[in-house]
């Protein structure tokens, strides 16, 4: 499968993705604080490559590519996203610079429930909504008894694996892997000598 079609195939998992989380918001009320970048600061956050073919893809056709790619590689030592705009990159406001292109961790991140030991599924949101939305996650753990409702992790990460089965089973530092990501997509053009399409 061609660069285009697997960025294609993950941008429509993406979809699919954002209808589930709608889903869930819906019925139980829970979201995102305004301004809270806790997911992005969160050290050793670990990702595949392949969820951020369409962010490097984006970086590519916008020409950006190269310069991401030496932000990332000039702050190697940083663990959290690289792409965070914060004071730690001499930015005003923080918050994520390619929110549309983020990964499928970043947007899993406090929109996703597990089955535990016993069979019950529960809710897993960061801390910030626990203690701000405790209603909200309350409700979404009753419904959860019930059904199944909003996005699982471990069946997107499944669908992954359709698209790209090496690739969606190797986790990297969340830098390390959109650097992968960054540099599959240029090295796929600079070898064919081709124009995104």
């Amino acid at each position: 499968m061609s660069i285009v079609r697997k960025v294609r195939a993950v941008e429509r998992l993406f979809k699919t993705l954002e209808k589930d989380i709608q889903k869930l918001q819906s019925k139980t009320g829970i979201h995102c604080l305004e301004g809270c970048v806790i997911c992005c600061t969160t050290p050793k956050i670990m990702a595949t490559s392949i969820e951020f073919y369409p962010l490097a893809f984006h970086l590519f056709k916008t020409h950006q590519a190269e310069a991401i790619l030496s932000k990332i590689e000039q702050n190697s030592n940083i663990s959290t996203c690289p792409l965070l705009s914060s004071i730690i990159y001499g930015e005003n406001k923080p918050g994520c610079t390619f929110y549309e292109q983020r990964g499928l961790i970043c947007r899993l991140f406090a929109y996703t429930h597990q089955t535990d030991k016993q069979g019950k599924r529960r809710i897993i949101t960061c801390k910030t909504i626990k203690l701000n939305q405790p209603n909200e996650v309350e409700i979404a753990n009753k419904i959860l008894c019930e059904k199944p409702i909003g996005p699982k992790a471990s069946d997107y990460y499944s669908r992954l694996q359709f698209i790209d089965y090496q690739k969606a089973n190797q986790l990297y530092p969340i830098a390390e892997a959109i650097k992968l990501a960054i540099e599959s997509v240029l090295s796929y053009y600079q070898y064919r000598g081709k124009k995104a399409v």
